[in-house]
């Protein structure tokens, strides 16, 4: 098995490299906010944390993809490096110290490599294939963590990012259903529910709409542990348009509350 321990110690010294920056433009009151085409915000510290972490890894790993939220897709080739710069913006211009800066390297369309770096919690999650998944504030300062034993949805956690994103959601009944069945539900949000389920904190993390540099770094992170991420319909990975992680143990009870019923475009209204 190839060993991605050089890739995670780099994914560290970007993060580090970013940090200083992240933290003094939190809470800062000239941060230039905009909305983008859709509807989601902006701040210029996203753009400007993405142009760090590119110019890190131009120096660095020249001959690999860079793919972020805010900037184009750079680069040909098998090893692509996934960015999130801040993950959480809204938390982020409004003073909420959840969120963090995503690292996740893909090979060959498989995750191996992810970090997730919360400055302003003191944390950071990270894991490489066949390494396990850990926490702390620096290699040197680590916990090894795992997912939960849980094995019934009616003593599970659940978190969720937002109610509204599933108003009109054509799962928003599976969704229902599913966290009237749980024992507890908060909604953490963002990063944070999916990095909750892999340190065993949370049980279940769900979201309706995410893309691929949302879900890239957690991926690893959440398998090395024990866990399992797919998106709505289940297929596992970061590459659909959502997220379910679980302790694995849950998840495909979790997947069959949320799809029972379900219309597709293909049904005749009455459901499965």
């Amino acid at each position: 098995m190839a060993s991605f321990d050089d890739d995670l110690r780099l994914a560290h010294v970007l993060a580090d490299s970013v940090e200083r920056f992240t933290l003094d433009s939190f809470r800062a009151q000239d941060l230039d906010v905009q909305f983008k085409e859709d509807g989601t915000l902006v701040s210029r510290a996203d753009t400007h944390t993405e142009e760090l972490l590119r110019h890190q890894l131009g120096r660095t790993r020249p001959r690999d993809v860079v793919q972020g939220e805010e900037l184009p897709t750079t680069g040909h080739g098998n090893r692509r490096w996934i960015l999130d710069p801040i993950d959480g913006t809204v938390n982020y211009v409004r003073g909420v110290p959840v969120w963090a800066t995503l690292i996740g390297l893909v090979v060959d369309d498989v995750p191996v490599v992810g970090l997730v770096a919360a400055p302003a919690l003191n944390r950071r999650w990270w894991a490489a294939t066949g390494s396990g998944s850990w926490t702390g504030r620096s290699l040197s300062r680590a916990t090894r963590i795992s997912v939960s034993d849980t094995s019934r949805i009616e003593h599970s956690s659940l978190s969720y990012a937002d109610l509204n994103s599933w108003s009109d959601h054509p799962r928003r009944e599976g969704f229902l259903r599913l966290a009237g069945r749980c024992w507890r539900t908060r909604a953490y949000g963002d990063f944070w529910s999916h990095v909750l389920v892999a340190e065993g904190a949370v049980d279940i993390g769900i979201e309706p709409a995410l893309a691929v540099h949302d879900m890239a770094a957690l991926a690893p992170i959440l398998t090395e542990a024990g866990g399992r991420l797919s998106d709505l319909d289940g297929t596992d990975g970061p590459f659909g348009s959502s997220a379910v992680s679980s302790n694995g143990q849950l998840h495909d009870g979790i997947l069959s509350l949320l799809n029972d019923g379900l219309v597709g475009p293909d049904d005749d209204g009455h459901g499965a």
